[in-house]
């Protein structure tokens, strides 16, 4: 009778043994619709699904920003087997520059056998390593740590005229958070959230800070005390021309905070009854300037209830462009509501047959109406900057039962945010390219290291349909960054990352060095 290692020792020589889950490596063949193929696994080959990262850590060496970074990070170990920090810290800029949203996605980038090297760790760290990292850094070094490192991120850039665009998002929670509160939240009522007052610099998009706080802490007054703080902080020459918000932050203690600050500001009011009242006074008057986009503007002064003085508030109005759609009764009640809230409910908004919808901005700007209006619409761009981080960068997700690990995390994204937002402008500086386009065009691609001697060579190959062009661009921006490090070594750091903002964002600075008027930047091109 045969046994079962007899049955076994039949096996033809030449097939593959798996012995565990351990491939040998050795070579097979298979027969597929092209032929026959040979195949050989090679488990411990350095390859890469973040292919073109190498041009990305180039421009964090050459700047000087991570290794600053790492070296002021405030985790310290006492234990001999802890994870380095900066295993730590490539872990997290590697999770968050592939688009992760969650520590467990962390294993994804384990297999990684490239850029870890690259950026100087030893290894990947586990996300439970991560999540314990960040968790023993006290709270107040690790904010002042972050705070210093977001401000030297785009500090040069403030020696120019800027607005300061300030809004707030709403990030849903799903378990046993702290600080997890019912409060305002459009998409999901009655969802424990919490609230993420952020500021940006208008139109190139860095974030400037941002603060995690209670889902029932939505309104700007919990924000101001963090936004004027920050602003105190700032030398005269780098403030903003002026502050901007939505309807929100229209209100008495913002402006006086503006005001005792000598800051401009721009905000929208909400649709109060005396704010009614006011439309209705003036709405069939005849003098109506242009403000663009087929909406008309008046000037007035206004001071409402409960404001310290009178203010100039501007009055956009603009032919509707379709009555909202009647709700049939047997809709929800809800349906019917919102209907109704689309028209400003005041009598005889109608004037020579055509019906109008209004917004009213109160601002200390001296500009005139157009001017003034198209402040405002610019505003609408700060949505966008909400959109990508929340949803392309991880501000949604990241999710730890404490506050303190969700600000940590938070910080760093818009971090490792506006290091990618630099790096992207020196390629393509005329636009913003957001994540959802710029990291399968400049970031995935396959990579294999290999070494010969003492030489490391990284093949690179790019699936996307516009590999060449991306190649070039990318080329190009190597060769700018060499060209910084041979002709500006005598350079500070801070000096040398003047040189590379300059460079990123000579499409709003006109080519000029940052600092200096007339002396061009040198372009990447």
């Amino acid at each position: 009778m045969s046994t079962e290692k007899e049955v076994e020792a039949t096996h033809p020589l030449g097939e593959i043994e798996i012995a565990g889950n351990r491939v040998a490596e050795a070579a097979t063949s298979l027969d597929t619709f092209a032929g026959k193929i040979h195949v050989k696994w090679a488990p411990a080959a350095a390859v890469s699904g973040l292919g073109l990262m190498p041009f990305f850590i180039e421009f964090l060496k050459t700047s000087g920003v991570f290794d600053r970074w790492v070296d002021d990070c405030p985790l310290r170990y006492t234990s001999g087997n802890a994870p380095a920090k900066r295993d730590i810290l490539g872990t997290l800029l590697l999770s968050v520059i592939s688009g992760h949203w969650r520590y467990a996605h962390i294993s994804a980038i384990r297999a990684d056998g490239v850029n870890p090297e690259l950026l100087g760790m030893t290894r990947v760290a586990s996300e439970d390593s991560v999540r314990r990292g960040l968790k023993s850094m006290d709270e107040a070094a690790s904010e002042r740590w972050l705070k210093e490192h977001l401000k030297a991120s785009y500090e040069p850039l403030l020696q120019e005229p800027w607005v300061l665009d300030v809004d707030s998002t709403v990030k849903p929670l799903y378990g046993h958070q702290e600080d997890a509160k019912v409060g305002y939240n459009p998409t999901k009522p009655g969802r424990p959230s919490h609230a993420y007052h952020s500021y940006f610099v208008a139109n190139i998009r860095m974030v400037l800070d941002m603060e995690v706080q209670a889902g029932n802490q939505t309104a700007p007054s919990f924000a101001q005390p963090a936004l004027w703080s920050f602003l105190d902080g700032l030398t005269e020459p780098n403030r903003p021309v002026f502050l901007r918000g939505d309807c929100h932050w229209g209100t008495e203690k913002a402006m006086v905070g503006a005001e005792e600050r000598n800051l401009g500001f721009l905000f929208k009011l909400k649709q109060s009854p005396n704010v009614k009242k006011l439309i209705g006074q003036i709405f069939r008057k005849e003098e109506w300037d242009e403000a663009g986009q087929q909406w008309q503007g008046r000037t007035e002064m206004l001071r409402l209830s409960g404001w310290s003085r009178e203010r100039r508030v501007v009055v956009l109005r603009r032919p509707m462009r379709g009555k909202p759609a009647a709700v049939p009764i047997g809709q929800k009640k809800s349906k019917r509501k919102a209907a109704k809230q689309l028209t400003l409910d005041l009598p005889g908004l109608a004037y020579k047959g055509i019906e109008y919808e209004y917004v009213v901005l109160v601002t200390s700007l001296a500009d005139g109406v157009l001017t003034v209006a198209q402040h405002y619409r610019d505003r609408g761009d700060v949505e966008n900057n909400f959109d990508e981080l929340k949803n392309q960068w991880g501000w949604g997700g990241f999710t730890t039962q404490d506050r303190n690990r969700c600000q940590i995390m938070g910080r760093i994204i818009a971090l490792v945010y506006n290091w990618w937002t630099i790096f992207m402008r020196l390629g393509t500086p005329e636009k913003h390219s957001e994540a959802i386009t710029s990291r399968p065009s400049a970031l995935h691609g396959i990579a294999r290291q290999t070494s010969h001697g003492n030489q490391s060579t990284v093949e690179i190959t790019s699936t996307h349909a516009e590999a060449s062009n991306i190649a070039d661009t990318l080329t190009k921006v190597s060769a700018f960054l060499k060209r910084v490090r041979t002709t500006a070594e005598q350079l500070t750091q801070s000096e040398r990352w003047k040189r590379i903002l300059s460079a990123a964002f000579r499409y709003f600075l006109g080519g000029r060095v940052l600092g200096s008027p007339g002396r061009l930047a040198d372009a990447t091109g």
